[in-house]
């Protein structure tokens, strides 16, 4: 993480989990109406729109106390993680195992950059195993450029 990403994190936890959620990511990424600011919250229940408000409103002036975390203007968004969310740390890989994900590939393996199948293992350094159309794929960190659940 970044040390944005990182102060963001510290500030923005405690107040997710006294809302009796999780929080999933955060994002501090260009885009192009400028700079965004996104904190993606999740419960096992799902999350309403009055989950994302309540973070929201408690963040926010937080946010704007503390001016020196974030230089200059962004947009702030606190979203939902979703149901196809992008998998990034070991805990998301090892909390979804059995479940259908996608993998895409920065480079193609035997012509394909895309993989579709079951979650089956989430080794030590990165390594993760799916089986797709019942074969047995591994795939190292490095090779990887998105990870997410998929919905059947």
């Amino acid at each position: 993480m970044s040390k944005i990403t990182d102060a963001i994190t510290a500030l923005a936890e405690p107040i997710v989990l006294k809302n009796d959620c999780e929080l999933w990511d955060v994002e501090y990424i260009k885009e192009v109406g400028g700079w965004v600011l996104r904190i993606y919250i999740d419960r096992p229940e799902g999350i309403s729109i009055d989950h994302c408000e309540a973070v929201s409103r408690e963040l926010d002036p937080m946010l704007d106390e503390n001016e020196d975390i974030i230089p200059g203007t962004y947009t702030f968004e606190v979203s939902s993680a979703g149901a196809e969310r992008q998998l990034k740390r070991p805990s998301d890989f090892e909390r979804f195992l059995g479940h259908l994900v996608e993998i895409k590939l920065y480079k193609p393996r035997d012509g394909q950059k895309v993989f579709l199948g079951e979650l089956k293992h989430y080794l030590p350094g990165g390594t993760i195993e799916i089986e797709a159309a019942g074969q047995l794929h591994t795939f190292e960190k490095a090779e990887i450029a998105n990870a997410r659940l998929r919905i059947a």
